[in-house]
């Protein structure tokens, strides 16, 4: 919200309890002097918590501007026409993969009646352990109708991934993701694609970034190979016809998906995603020490270094993020991406690192990853 208020409120936080401690004795009379000696206090209070709540907001982007914060609300925004940039191929994905496991299988209880599954589809929790990279993580999986109506019929499958350290659920209570895809099939802008829904802290509390770490965990081989491996062995899912969407982290992991991994992601969407691992005291040491580690991880790095993938990506941002998940980011990896792969954008002119941004751009995402799948499967 402006490196200006941040200063004043640094400049009140200091102020405010210096008055008390030089006023204090001089405000003698009885009522007037309580309550000066009263506000004094409040307003260091406020101005501390202001100051607190202004640089959290700084550093994770939250709201860009005083009437994003006060709203609530994001602006419709278009995909704008499409540019076209570069990536690589990385984790190599071939049928001869051991399948993940699904196990602890179960409907929401929303979803317990068979008789809701024809109108409403079905929302299911359920465990998924890697076979190849052993981790394992909770997951939400949400059929749509088409599932039950054509009981033979083989389905596109998306990867959805919360920001660090999210969980499952949020993408059906805050971003509703299963409502709007039935919303958009029922108005025939998206076709019938399962849903798979977890958050990427899958040894949490580290943040891998969806990266193999050398030694360490293999976030990366688990989203890449072991999840759509155990889906399409326990659903009717389509193995070479995946997507991947997230915000935040998501973001980026679902990027990385489609760049590191063509011949199962075919589409991705990224929502105030970065491009560069973001590694801090939530990662540690993500590289082993390689150089080529950290690179192959850098999707930027990858488009100027690596042979581009045919895969298509939604990239949206907003005018109002700054620092790595901005729109100005965002802009320099557009310019980046060569053919075969594509990407479209989707600018919002006002907006933070928020729900609220991001959950009325969700229909069309949809939308948008409906038409790249189906259209790789002229049988679909």
């Amino acid at each position: 919200m402006g490196r200006p208020l941040v200063v004043l409120l640094v400049l009140c936080t200091v102020a405010f309890p210096l008055l008390v401690f030089f006023s204090w004795s001089r405000l003698r009379y009885p009522v007037l002097g309580r309550l000066g000696r009263l506000g004094l206090v409040i307003a260091s209070q406020v101005s501390a918590v202001l100051l607190v709540a202004v640089l959290l907001n700084d550093y994770g982007y939250f709201y860009g501007s005083w009437s994003d914060l006060f709203s609530g609300t994001a602006e419709a925004a278009g995909i704008t026409a499409p540019a076209t940039g570069a990536g690589s191929q990385g984790v190599a994905w071939t049928p001869g993969h051991r399948p993940g496991s699904v196990t602890d299988v179960h409907p929401l209880p929303a979803y317990r009646n068979p008789a809701v599954w024809r109108a409403r589809g079905r929302l299911e929790a359920l465990r998924i352990q890697g076979a190849n990279s052993q981790l394992e993580e909770r997951a939400f999986v949400y059929l749509p109708p088409a599932y039950f109506t054509q009981p033979h019929r083989r389905l596109p499958a998306v990867l959805v991934l919360t920001g660090y350290p999210g969980i499952g659920l949020q993408q059906t209570v805050r971003l509703k993701y299963p409502s709007a895809l039935r919303e958009e099939i029922r108005h025939r802008a998206a076709r019938p694609m399962v849903l798979v829904m977890m958050r990427p802290a899958v040894t949490f509390p580290r943040d891998t970034e969806c990266t193999d770490v050398p030694g360490g965990p293999q976030a990366l081989s688990f989203f890449a190979q072991d999840v759509p491996s155990a889906i399409d062995a326990h659903f009717r899912t389509l193995p070479d016809q995946w997507g991947a969407a997230g915000d935040s982290t998501g973001g980026y992991c679902a990027a990385k998906l489609a760049m590191t991994t063509p011949s199962r992601f075919r589409a991705a969407v990224s929502f105030s995603g970065y491009f560069t691992t973001l590694a801090d005291n939530t990662t540690g040491s993500l590289w082993g020490g390689s150089r080529m580690v950290r690179n192959l991880n850098n999707l930027d790095w990858r488009l100027q270094h690596q042979p581009a993938p045919d895969v298509a990506l939604l990239v949206m941002t907003s005018l109002g993020e700054g620092g790595p998940y901005g729109h100005l980011n965002s802009q320099r990896f557009i310019s980046l991406v060569k053919p075969p792969m594509t990407v479209d954008s989707i600018i919002e002119p006002r907006g933070g690192h928020t729900f609220s941004t991001w959950r009325p751009v969700i229909p069309e995402s949809l939308g948008w990853l409906s038409r790249h799948l189906y259209s790789t499967r002229s049988s679909q």
